[in-house]
């Protein structure tokens, strides 16, 4: 397994979504994922710490979590099928450990919240990572600064519901 870490956010236009790119530690390889744009809404307030008046749902299950006497101890990427990424949740509560499966977005979501690492299976890396610098980084930045500007009606347009 590899750790992993939240590189940024970036937009891909063409296909109206939100990808979240994390990269290893040793920032060599990275990985995009792409996701919703409520995902990557969530991931965002995550990265910024941003606390909300009333709690998300990955706040939610955070503090479920919390509550019930548990901690999340590893969120991992662990395939992906016909361009799916799969994700488990690593759960102790207790003496035991419960895993629960997950989207990677909710599971980087959490982690976020939770202070839990996320490592990619060697299947992930080998089949998807690419080389750091195919990545721009500006693109992250500004699709960081329009999540922050992004109004619950701008999805219509964005989503193609409104031309």
């Amino acid at each position: 397994m590899m750790k992993m870490k939240v590189q940024g956010l970036m937009f891909d236009q063409k296909n109206a979504m939100a990808v979240v790119v994390l990269v290893d530690e040793e920032e060599k390889r990275s990985l995009p994922i792409w996701i919703g744009i409520f995902e990557a809404q969530a991931i965002l307030l995550g990265l910024q710490g941003v606390q909300t008046p009333r709690p998300l749902t990955h706040d939610l299950l955070a503090s479920v979590i919390r509550n019930m006497g548990g901690e999340l101890d590893r969120v991992v990427i662990t395939q992906v099928v016909d361009n799916t990424f799969y994700a488990l949740l690593y759960l102790k509560v207790g003496d035991k450990e419960i895993t629960i499966d997950a989207r990677p977005s909710d599971g980087i979501a959490l982690s976020l919240r939770m202070g839990a690492p996320v490592y990619i299976s060697e299947e992930v890396r080998s089949s998807t990572t690419v080389a750091m610098g195919e990545i721009d980084d500006k693109e992250i930045e500004e699709f960081g600064q329009f999540l922050e500007k992004l109004k619950p009606d701008d999805l219509k347009k964005y989503l193609g519901y409104e031309k």
